[in-house]
């Protein structure tokens, strides 16, 4: 499973560690990725999506609907 969201696009990002003397080593930010059933009421269906944890706040306070709404708007959902 890659680490993309399926609503925001939210990826992986690289970096630096920066240690006290200032050496520089790659590190990677990993999004904060979870796998999510949801009911889709006026379709009236479940759909399994990838989604970071800050996009599942924004589902939780506007809802579903709108949130795949907007993201297909977007184009970011396709299904």
């Amino acid at each position: 499973m890659s680490k993309v969201c399926e609503i925001s696009g939210k990826r992986v990002m690289f970096g630096n560690n920066v240690s006290k003397a200032l050496n520089r080593t790659k590190r990677r930010f990993d999004a904060n990725i979870i796998k999510k059933r949801f009911f889709i009421p006026e379709e009236g269906k479940w759909v399994t999506l990838t989604v970071s944890t800050s996009v599942l706040k924004t589902i939780n306070k506007i809802g579903i609907s709108a949130v795949l709404k907007e993201a297909r708007a977007k184009g970011h959902y396709k299904g």
